[in-house]
């Protein structure tokens, strides 16, 4: 009965203290079948594909124009694919479809599946940080990030990389401007266009992972290809809207 809250039906704003995205690149072949109808590949030299995983610390997250004592801070992973799409008017836009996200509030699972469509569950996250170094943990999941914090670009890209430098992997740090959900029994295709300011990634050091969701997902010859920190930044989503397809 209420399933168009799931919608994205308000425009939502929060602050994220830091938000760390890990991409990996796999051969187009291996993702596209993890896409629904009308998404295409977001690919690189037409060969490679991308699948990210941000790991953001989120803060005051509450309608838009709502006092911040409404807000609710969460730790939040959203594991999401680089995709375009051609809307009904011809024009290419760039932007991430989500395939799960995970929390550590329940009130955020609660409220995430309620005006979403971005599977959310609860399991135990932790983020420390000490001096230059990040450490990020699960117990419930099996999910370990450990990242070496540099003060410059000195560091290089992760081995087998198929950025040729880091200007070429920011392209695919996201966020995205929008992101798409395909409601295939109605032939609609949702679209939620965010806005942020502030977004500055700062290139990491990978020393240690494992991430349980994306090896579930069994992708031949996947590669880390860059990671990124960015903190401090204020971010807003418009509310959704949506493009009906004939059935």
């Amino acid at each position: 009965m209420f399933s168009f809250l799931k919608d994205h039906p308000f425009a939502v704003e929060a602050f994220f203290d830091s938000s760390t995205v890990l991409t990996f690149a796999a051969p187009k072949e291996e993702l596209k079948a993890l896409l629904p109808e009308l998404l295409e590949l977001d690919t690189l030299d037409e060969k490679w594909a991308f699948i990210a995983v941000a790991l953001v610390q989120t803060r005051d997250l509450r309608p838009k124009g709502f006092s911040k004592i409404m807000g609710n801070d969460f730790f939040l992973i959203g594991y999401r694919i680089f995709v375009r799409y051609t809307n009904r008017a011809g024009k290419r836009l760039r932007g991430l479809y989500i395939l799960k996200s995970q929390t550590d509030k329940k009130k955020m699972e609660i409220l995430g599946n309620t005006f979403t469509h971005y599977n959310y569950t609860t399991t135990d996250l932790q983020q420390i940080k000490k001096d230059r170094e990040i450490q990020i943990r699960s117990s419930q999941s099996g999910l370990k990030i450990d990242l070496q914090i540099e003060n410059d670009e000195s560091v290089g890209l992760p081995a087998g990389s198929p950025f040729s430098d880091w200007k070429e992997a920011r392209r695919y740090a996201g966020p995205l401007p929008f992101t798409f959900t395909y409601q295939a029994e109605k032939k609609e295709m949702l679209i939620i266009e965010g806005v942020r300011e502030n977004w500055k990634p700062q290139p990491v050091k990978v020393m240690d992972y494992h991430i349980p969701f994306i090896n579930s997902l069994e992708i031949n010859n996947i590669k880390l290809a860059n990671a990124f920190v960015i903190t401090g930044i204020p971010y807003w989503w418009k509310r959704g809207r949506k493009e009906q397809w004939s059935k």
